[in-house]
């Protein structure tokens, strides 16, 4: 089947107004968030049902071309970009937002993958109960990529990935059968648990088109607080403290550098709230089922006392829930304010938590050793393990050249990472950009196992190709 006879086929499927070929319809779909990387395409096709994505998986693959699965298109290793070559089809599952199912008594949500991460929330929320997957992208990313990366958040602490809140799914595979998996069990000892061979696999063995998610109940307090800490240390230490006397009430626990909090400052000035000027600072919040006045005493208690321990340079307990927007924003903005700032160097990384002074310490030293213009930026899921750790240099205009020093960047902080006993990934995926770097830390057999399942179930590398592997 020749290429205009495959994007005829694709509009007798589809219509025509939803087979995109000209340049100017599709360019908004072959870039990455980052402006990392840029792909082309032979069509951007989206469909709106599962039965019409099995359709488009079959005559791709009927013609042996390759498909490039999208959301919301927020990857931050190119997953979600077509190759260079011009000769994939790119599946946009955009309007696949419907929320199928609400069983509030089950405390589960049947959606689609094209439903926008918030959008779920809020049909949670109008149900009485919560969905807790949280993170900065949320008004725009979609289900679909979240549970092909296996996303993460700022909630893992308390609730886990987006791996832990699905029960069940529904893929189109690559031969274009679809997959009927969308049990609402939390118990089902079957045979292998399927669904997590899609979870986490970036497109590259099927198209996820919905999914069974849990749900929790809805929270009737909330405290949130922005401390000024002086070191990480003092933060793995205050964690530890914070999960002994609140255990999982503790929803979050999120570092910032002051270097990130600066950014913030100086891309999106705004009514920032007027917290102290520090090394570092954590975002800790609480959630529970009791008293809110009660639980905003327990926590005041706890932070005077390790004011009074030193532990603490300053905190400040938010006194609305818009003050408690206003410290999330600090937060959730620095990855918008790092993009502003220019290109750097990214690093979603995951230690134990006993290890994560130690690699900052030893990291920070090594790269200003090699690096001594280098600016560190650094913030994350403290509570989870989980820095973003990333580098530029001090003048933005420099930093296109800083770049190409990538490769070293890289091995210095990859390296330390696999010695102190953690990934190289945490929730962005491996996509484009860690392909490579995954070769040189996962073994020979763990790699011949992800080869293995990739040759069963998409024997011709039609899905997604030269991502992950």
């Amino acid at each position: 089947m020749n290429h205009a006879h495959l994007i005829r086929s694709l509009s007798e499927l589809l219509g025509a107004e939803n087979v995109l070929t000209a340049a100017d319809s599709m360019t908004a779909y072959l870039g990455d968030w980052r402006g990392r990387y840029r792909g082309a395409a032979l069509c951007v096709v989206r469909p709106a049902t599962t039965a019409a994505v099995a359709a488009v998986v079959r005559v791709c693959a009927e013609a042996g071309v390759a498909m490039v699965p999208q959301g919301g298109n927020t990857s931050l290793c190119g997953a979600a970009t077509p190759g260079s070559d011009g000769r994939s089809v790119l599946i946009s599952l955009s309007r696949m937002r419907r929320v199928r199912a609400i069983d509030t008594l089950n405390n589960t949500i049947t959606v689609e993958a094209g439903c926008v991460l918030q959008t779920v929330q809020e049909a949670a929320a109008e149900a009485g109960r919560l969905f807790p997957l949280s993170l900065a992208a949320e008004g725009s990313c979609q289900l679909g990529g979240n549970l092909s990366t296996n996303a993460g958040g700022v909630q893992v602490l308390r609730y886990g990935n987006t791996r832990e809140l699905t029960l069940g799914l529904e893929v189109v595979l690559p031969s274009g059968e679809v997959w009927d998996g969308l049990r609402a069990l939390r118990k089902d000892n079957t045979g292998y648990d399927l669904k997590h061979l899609f979870i986490g696999a970036e497109g590259t063995l099927g198209i996820i088109t919905a999914a069974v998610l849990k749900l929790f109940p809805k929270p009737r307090s909330t405290a949130t607080a922005w401390l000024a800490i002086a070191s990480p240390a003092l933060a793995v230490r205050l964690l530890a403290e914070l999960q002994a006397q609140f255990g999982a009430t503790l929803t979050a626990c999120e570092l910032v550098s002051e270097q990130a909090l600066d950014l913030v400052r100086k891309h999106l000035p705004g009514a920032h709230p007027s917290v102290s000027a520090s090394p570092w600072h954590l975002l800790i919040e609480l959630s529970g089922s009791s008293d809110e006045a009660a639980l905003r005493e327990a926590l005041t208690s706890f932070l005077a006392a390790a004011l009074d321990q030193r532990m603490l340079g300053d905190a400040l307990l938010a006194q609305s829930i818009e003050q408690a927007r206003c410290l999330w924003a600090l937060r959730e903005n620095i990855g918008e304010a790092q993009k502003i700032e220019g290109l750097s160097i990214k690093h979603d990384v995951s230690l134990p938590i006993s290890r994560l002074p130690e690699f900052v310490e030893r990291a920070d030293r090594a790269l200003l050793l090699a690096y001594p213009e280098i600016r560190i930026v650094t913030f994350g899921h403290i509570g989870d393990g989980n820095l973003h750790y990333n580098q530029s240099t001090s003048a933005a205009g420099e930093n296109a050249a800083f770049l190409a020093a990538q490769p070293e960047v890289n091995r210095i902080v990859h390296d330390l990472v696999h010695e102190l006993g953690g990934s190289i990934s945490a929730e962005h995926g491996i996509g484009q950009l860690k392909r490579v770097e995954l070769l040189r830390y996962k073994s020979p057999v763990e790699i011949e196992m992800m080869r293995a399942i990739k040759r069963t179930l998409d024997p011709q590398g039609l899905m997604n190709p030269g991502k992950v592997l």
